[in-house]
């Protein structure tokens, strides 16, 4: 007499998993999907615009994959990409340009903005791209980019991505950022890595610490003003990690040549859930 044995091999295992957002970023995200198929005029879709956010904020949020996501979602993997560079698009079209964001601050009556540049790390390339995307700094692959927040940590602009083996004050002057902060009015605080960014020394908008050179040892003022800069600087880290904790930056695993429009959304998206 035989048994009814279950098959033998991997099976389909379907489960549930919690996805901590508010709900103006979801709904945010919704809208979006909403209004952009409202004007392809397009009527038959696979899911709800509901459930398709949710599909894509997961896929951003947690980092999961998209062959994964398609199959509890009954679609392609190819789908689901789409999905996620669609809604990427429509995020990073609301991300300010500096120039806005600075004069908005100026409006608004702050002073000072803080600026920083960290490294997000990408998957190991083949040929030129592996050698440019190398970071001798980090000892890692990844893109480099910069950005601006306001005295509270909250990001107000980034830039787009560069190879990781710029420098962040390369990636300074290749954004204009002195000039614009002189148009707006505004000044900024900075680490030792954008020492010698301004070129006014009279009038300087970029602010930065001392650095102790072989001739040069800090006296104890100048490490004072060192330590009294990182105070008024700490809150830039929480801009970032406000930002990186979209795990999807743990490592950038799309086309690199999307990284800026995945950031900008992302920026989008954490002023969205929070404001400080």
């Amino acid at each position: 007499m035989t048994k009814n044995l279950p098959p033998e091999g991997p099976q389909d295992v379907v489960y549930q998993a919690r996805l901590p957002l508010p709900k103006r970023t979801v709904d945010l995200v919704v809208g979006l999907i909403r209004r952009r198929r409202n004007q392809l005029g397009t009527r038959w879709h696979k899911l709800t615009p509901g459930a398709q956010a949710v599909v894509v904020l997961a896929v951003l949020r947690h980092d999961h994959c998209l062959a994964d996501m398609a199959g509890g979602n009954h679609v392609s993997a190819s789908t689901v990409r789409r999905w996620v560079l669609e809604v990427l698009t429509l995020l990073s079209s609301r991300a300010p340009r500096l120039d806005r964001a600075l004069k908005k601050i100026a409006r608004s009556g702050g002073v000072v903005v803080l600026l920083d540049g960290t490294l997000v790390r990408t998957r190991r390339r083949t040929g030129t791209d592996n050698r440019k995307n190398f970071s001798g700094k980090h000892k890692a692959h990844g893109l480099l980019f910069l950005a601006l927040t306001d005295e509270k940590g909250n990001l107000i602009w980034i830039s787009a991505v560069k190879p990781g083996r710029s420098s962040e004050i390369t990636a300074a002057h290749h954004n204009k950022i002195t000039s614009h902060l002189r148009e707006a009015g505004l000044g900024a605080l900075a680490d030792l890595g954008f020492v010698g960014l301004d070129d006014d020394p009279d009038d300087p908008v970029v602010i930065t610490g001392r650095k102790a050179t072989r001739n040069h040892r800090l006296t104890d003022a100048e490490k004072e003003a060192n330590g009294l800069l990182d105070r008024e600087r700490a809150a830039v880290d929480h801009g970032f990690a406000n930002l990186k904790s979209w795990r999807c930056l743990t490592k950038i695993r799309m086309n690199a040549r999307h990284a800026t429009t995945l950031l900008r959304a992302l920026l989008v998206l954490a002023n969205t859930e929070i404001h400080r």
